[in-house]
């Protein structure tokens, strides 16, 4: 668990600006307020993290950039729907690298992977590549086709419950396959000295 969400925390911190952005657009009213703050937290974020020797990966530098591009776009053309549209473009990214064949495994603790095949970690990342997908596309129809307020409400909601609730799942099915598997594999180790008794 705690390795994934080391994993996740770049998405998490993009999130951050897009949620202050949300914010302060719901309670200011002010669109171009809210994307001046966004870009200042998104600039402030990595600047904290070169101030303290931390090591800035390459999505959180993405992340900056398209936190400035988006920004810009937004003060040029007052239209807020280029900050609206940013997380869908992280989404993509995201997913892209999800794509990456077992890409879930090194999350797998050591005594589950005992008793569970690589394939279904494997298919549970592919599982997390399509969400990060669909999510990206839905943000991008809120984006372009409802009200700053509705958008601001689905960013808000959709993205972290359905991490959440594809979470729940998986842990509960990976965990019930691996005590499945645990228990038919002591079956058949305790049916083995009969068996050789019995020849």
């Amino acid at each position: 668990m705690k390795n994934l969400l080391f994993a996740v925390r770049p998405l998490a911190l993009d999130l951050m600006s897009t949620l202050v952005f949300v914010a302060l657009s719901a309670i200011t009213h002010d669109v171009f307020l809210a994307t001046g703050v966004a870009v200042v937290a998104g600039a402030a974020r990595v600047a904290w993290q070169m101030a303290r020797g931390q090591h800035v990966n390459a999505m959180q530098w993405m992340s900056l950039g398209l936190v400035l591009v988006t920004g810009a776009a937004t003060f040029l053309t007052k239209d807020p729907r280029f900050m609206m549209g940013k997380p869908s473009v992280v989404y993509v990214l995201v997913g892209a690298a999800m794509l990456e064949r077992g890409w879930m495994l090194p999350y797998l603790p050591p005594q589950a992977r005992e008793h569970l095949d690589d394939s279904v970690m494997i298919r549970w990342g592919y599982v997390w590549a399509s969400l990060m997908f669909l999510t990206a596309a839905l943000n991008a129809v809120f984006a372009l086709a409802t009200s700053l307020a509705v958008w601001s409400l689905f960013i808000a909601v959709f993205p972290a419950a359905s991490k959440i609730g594809l979470f729940a799942v998986q842990y509960l099915s990976v965990k019930a396959q691996a005590i499945r598997n645990a228990r038919r594999g002591e079956m058949e180790a305790n049916a083995r000295p009969r068996d050789l008794l019995a020849a």
